[in-house]
């Protein structure tokens, strides 16, 4: 039987596999296709492709400074310089704000984490139960595991959903809300720009980046990440699917507008909806663990909408185990 099941391969889930795995027999569950959560690396062809959630990391603690260090000195991470430009003249740009990326993506960081653990993409759960001294775990693929201890790396609703009957704290009655957005994949004539970024004041599009700019490929087309605001997410994230060429067109116009960069010609496009990003609000905890009944809930939602915020609550949730 497994020591522990870990749902969530983004950075909270990878983090708490890789401190566990050095003791503890270890199996990830994943219902996307692929690791990294919303870190997640959308590839086109080969080394091709888009970061398609997280753009960058920003270290702010000293303990995911210090760890983010190893992995620029392991090759994992890299700088991303460029031109990072704020098209709302009020705001400064701050050149001495550090930007890192994944080396081929930002699940790079994921990747390396979950080096040698058993991992199973495109395995939704849906059922927990409690029995005697272990958790009987069902899959929406009808598929089932029993583990001695279960970790919960997901984000605040489906937690709630699948775990609030067997826990004791308050931590569900916290009033958490997920930002929701809009991400769309683009990929157009070479255009000549020469900006890396480009954050706005916009109330539709928030944020773009030139992948070209992360010198990940050569390639003889450009690629963009279009991000909507959290506010237009809010309103469109639930009915997007139905009018995803509307979406789509909606943010590419603005992008146009705002950046006055010329597009000649489009060649692809991919619209994706993000409706559990992130939660702004930190909440009082960083994690929960409940030894009696080997039950485990990390995230970045715990400590705020920063990737930091997941590592640090797995983190926080392993010196609780150990």
């Amino acid at each position: 039987m497994l020591d522990f099941c870990i749902i969530g391969s983004g950075i909270s889930g990878s983090t708490i596999a890789h401190y566990l795995k050095k003791k503890y027999s270890i199996n990830v569950h994943d219902k996307a296709r692929g690791v990294g959560g919303r870190s997640s690396f959308k590839r086109y062809k080969g080394k091709i492709g888009f970061d398609h959630g997280l753009q960058y990391l920003s270290p702010r603690s000293k303990e995911f400074k210090s760890f983010t260090n190893k992995l620029i000195k392991k090759k994992v991470l890299k700088h991303w310089r460029g031109n990072h430009e704020f098209l709302n003249r009020k705001v400064k740009r701050d050149k001495k704000h550090i930007k890192l990326i994944g080396v081929k993506g930002n699940n790079d960081i994921s990747k390396f984490l979950l080096k040698n653990i058993n991992c199973n993409f495109q395995s939704e759960l849906s059922e927990i139960k409690r029995q005697k001294d272990c958790w009987y775990l069902r899959f929406k693929d009808n598929k089932h595991i029993y583990s001695k201890n279960l970790i919960l790396s997901i984000p605040f609703p489906q937690a709630k959903k699948l775990s609030s009957k067997f826990v004791k704290t308050k931590l569900f009655k916290n009033k958490v809300i997920m930002n929701s957005s809009l991400t769309v994949l683009l990929m157009t004539n070479k255009t000549g720009n020469k900006s890396s970024s480009f954050f706005t004041n916009d109330k539709v599009l928030g944020w773009v980046s030139n992948e070209n700019s992360k010198k990940r490929f050569n390639y003889n087309k450009d690629l963009w990440v279009l991000q909507s605001t959290f506010e237009y997410g809010k309103k469109h994230t639930d009915s997007y699917r139905d009018k995803k060429k509307f979406y789509t067109n909606v943010l590419i116009n603005k992008f146009k507008k705002l950046t006055k960069i010329k597009i000649r010609k489009t060649y692809f496009t991919h619209i994706h909806g993000w409706k559990y990003s992130s939660n702004s609000t930190p909440l009082k905890t960083q994690s929960y663990w409940d030894k009696t009944i080997g039950l485990g809930i990390c995230g970045d939602w715990f400590g705020g909408p920063r990737l930091e915020n997941g590592w640090l609550s797995a983190k926080d949730l392993y010196n609780k185990i150990k």
